[in-house]
């Protein structure tokens, strides 16, 4: 059924709010003698302007009736009063109330005809050179080319956000060279989507053929792959997948294809003999992040002398023994400074790297500690005694109006440490890798703590494996397991599953549980009962503290979208008393548990202790404490944090009764439940299950069927990542 839409005709009195990155306004007009509220897109909209509107009125709980705009169609004003007002409104940079005043005195109603069409007139107002004339006229008329822009591509979805950053970088010939080239959207910063570009260069009859077309397509697939992990493509699957997807000829491929290697677009660098294409940007990082590894080596810290006996020492403060391997990476860390300790889980890890930083610190060095997530950041410091803090935060990221991260700390504004330990390496991706070396002083230590068998990386490239595969960086693997560890059967299977044996599912008396379930219905509600009435009632485990469901994948029966509603209903059901609010489709409710999913750094948060901070990170976890309906805000508590959320950074939060494996890592849990029913086939591989199980502390139980189990711990098809970093290590040390 066709949506009504109502007409509003007005002049436009006041701004009450314009963003001029997104064009959204709040506006208030004069219609029949009265005032009215509107809100919608309407970019650079300006007071006096005469305005026809479509859309609806809605009732906001906080600002009451409003004209939810649709389409706008917007007149200049055309009678001395309203040209004086417009023009005193500081539309137009250059030109205030006293100039204003001066020029409708002089042209009265012909005023905006003479700024447009004649700005040497202008020159006759005193105070206006001709230079100031020209970039009045040039003002008024830029604010028409962006208007005329966005209703051009707004025509094909262009959003008016698009439109702006377009205009940003092309200026006033902005549409003829869309019309040429209409493929210069999907260049940074605009970044519209290759599908979206193409169905414009449709309409404007461009051919299939275009090399515009061609040469936009090979580099939309080397992005795409980038989301998928990879820093490069080998050139033979590159040219493929740019003939299937653009349905072209091959031969036409590899030409457009040289042409951007030999103006420099791309990239090419043969790895194992085989040809690889990099963007400009992913070639950059990785043959800087090599390049910096190996000058790291080549300039190591001062060696701290007498590593046995301090060890010696610790042993005997704390009465404990180090394993040979254990010794070997505190040498390693105090002699050469650049290391790379790796292990599974109960191989003494984190025993040894409590070790390095103690005595690094009585030979007064100075040590920061870093994770690439808040929750891994908390675990460090946690188990170190020491403050953490996550990358972003270390490096003092600073967001630019596309989001896309600047670092404060660089190579003209060093770390200011003598030793950095990095945890959580395999979540590290190649382009924070090197921004965290352009920030390292040289002749500082490098400590690189993780576990290669856990998943890489959510962005491109394959950073700790890389690093370890070069054989190019001193590397202590951990492989014995602790006789206190031994006793844990989440540990032992742990091992079991990632030297793809089966795990040990049979037992009843220990810390690790399979209970069988065939059917997803029963499955979900056997995990429903585990978490709601069995471990609170045996373990006194807490459904909302203690225990967290970790899936697979979100989608599905017994996919964590499915299971959180499930659990939402179970452990926090819907009561008068408790207030209720619906983002993007999702009910939260006070007390529920909710995860961050994305970093934001802008976030305020206090403590009961009266400080304050900034920045709620994603995998943070936390319990809505109150909803304001009325101001459409919520208050999360994260550990000892407030956090204030506004409707807009309330779309970051989601349920997080069950989460995936992905948004685990980093964290670790009390009690794990796992369901373990075959779903995307993608999704079910031994490094995934690996991860989810090394996430249990103290509990782990898992609920589906054993061929789940087995078939995951059979699938060693770990995900392949293209990637040049460990090429260029082991080129770069043969030289």
């Amino acid at each position: 059924m066709k949506k009504t839409l109502y007409e509003v005709k007005g002049s436009v009195d006041r701004i009450v709010f314009r963003n001029d990155q997104n064009g959204y306004s709040v506006i208030e007009i004069s219609v029949d003698n009265e005032v009215l509220t509107a809100v919608g897109i309407m970019p650079y909209i300006s007071v006096s302007e005469n305005v026809r509107l479509l859309g609806n009125f809605k009732s906001h709980p906080t600002f009451g009736d409003q004209f939810e705009v649709e389409v706008c169609e917007r007149s200049m004003p055309t009678t001395r009063s309203a040209i004086l007002k417009y023009l005193s409104s500081g539309v137009i940079k250059g030109v205030g109330p006293s100039i204003a005043s001066k020029l409708v005195e002089k042209f009265g109603d012909r005023t905006l005809q003479i700024i447009e069409k004649n700005p040497e007139e202008l020159e006759k107002i005193k105070g206006i050179t001709k230079e100031k004339a020209k970039k009045i006229s040039k003002e008024y008329n830029k604010l028409f080319e962006i208007r005329e822009l966005m209703i051009y591509l707004g025509k094909h979805g262009i959003t008016p956000e698009e439109a702006i950053k377009t205009y940003k970088i092309y200026g006033q010939d902005v549409i003829e060279r869309i019309k040429e080239n209409p493929y210069l959207l999907c260049e940074e910063p605009i970044e519209v989507n290759f599908e979206r570009a193409d169905k414009l260069a449709y309409s404007l009859q461009m051919r299939q053929e275009d090399s515009y077309r061609i040469r936009a397509g090979i580099i939309y697939i080397l992005h795409h792959n980038m989301n998928n992990g990879h820093t490069c493509l080998p050139k033979d699957k590159l040219l493929e997948a740019a003939s299937n997807f653009l349905e072209i000829a091959l031969e036409q491929i590899c030409e457009v294809l040289e042409e951007l290697l030999i103006e420099g677009t791309l990239q090419l660098d043969i790895i194992n003999d085989r040809e690889f294409i990099f963007t400009n940007k992913m070639h950059q990082i990785e043959v800087y992040s090599a390049e910096r590894i190996l000058m790291m080596l080549k300039f190591p810290p001062k060696k701290i002398k007498g590593a046995e006996g301090y060890i010696d020492a610790i042993e005997k403060k704390y009465q404990i023994k180090y394993a040979e391997l254990q010794r070997k990476a505190i040498i390693m860390a105090l002699e050469v400074g650049l290391l790379i300790l790796t292990g599974g889980p109960g191989t003494g890890k984190t025993t040894t790297l409590k070790s390095i930083i103690n005595i690094l610190e009585k030979n007064g060095e100075k040590v920061y500690l870093a994770a690439p997530t808040g929750k891994a950041a908390q675990r460090m410091a946690s188990v170190t005694g020491r403050e953490a803090k996550t990358i972003h935060r270390l490096l003092e990221v600073q967001w630019d109006p596309d989001n896309r991260p600047n670092f404060k700390r660089n190579e003209k504004n060093l770390l200011n440490c003598d030793a950095l330990i990095l945890d959580e390496l395999s979540m590290v991706d190649s382009s924070l890798f090197e921004s965290v070396l352009r920030a390292m002083p040289l002749g500082s230590r490098l400590i690189m703590v993780g576990d290669r068998d856990q998943l890489p990386s959510v962005g491109a490239g394959n950073v700790l494996s890389d690093l370890i595969n070069s054989k190019v960086i001193p590397t202590v693997e951990l492989k014995e397991i602790f006789r206190q560890s031994l006793r844990s059967l989440i540990v032992t299977n742990a091992h079991k599953i990632v030297n793809g044996e089966l795990p040990e599912l049979s037992v009843r008396n220990n810390d690790f549980f399979f209970i069988d379930g065939h059917d997803p219905q029963v499955i979900s509600s056997t995990i429903r009962d585990i978490c709601i009435k069995r471990l609170p009632k045996t373990y006194g485990y807490s459904p909302l503290f203690d225990i967290q469901v970790i899936a697979p994948g979100k989608k599905g029966p017994l996919g964590t979208i499915s299971i959180n509603k499930i659990l939402q209903e179970a452990i926090n059901p819907a009561d008068k008393i408790k207030k209720e609010i619906n983002i993007n489709g999702t009910v939260f409710r006070e007390g529920d548990k909710v995860m961050q999913i994305r970093n934001n750094y802008n976030i305020i948060f206090a403590r009961e202790d009266g400080s304050s901070g900034e920045g709620i990170f994603n995998g943070d976890i936390g319990i809505i404490l109150s909803i304001d309906k009325l101001e459409s805000t919520l208050i999360v508590q994260f550990d000892d944090k407030y956090a204030k959320y506004e409707q807009e950074n309330a779309a970051d939060l989601d349920l997080a009764y069950a989460i995936t494996v992905h948004k685990s890592q980093g964290s670790e849990f009390e009690a794990v439940v796992m369901p373990m029913y075959f779903g995307a086939p993608q999704l079910y591989y031994r490094n995934l299950l690996y991860t989810a199980v090394t996430r249990a502390k103290s509990l782990l139980v898992m609920v589906g069927t054993a061929w789940t189990v087995r078939k995951m711990v059979e699938n060693n098809k770990k995900t392949k990542r293209y990637s040049g970093l460990c090429n260029f290590l082991i080129k770069g040390s043969e030289t």
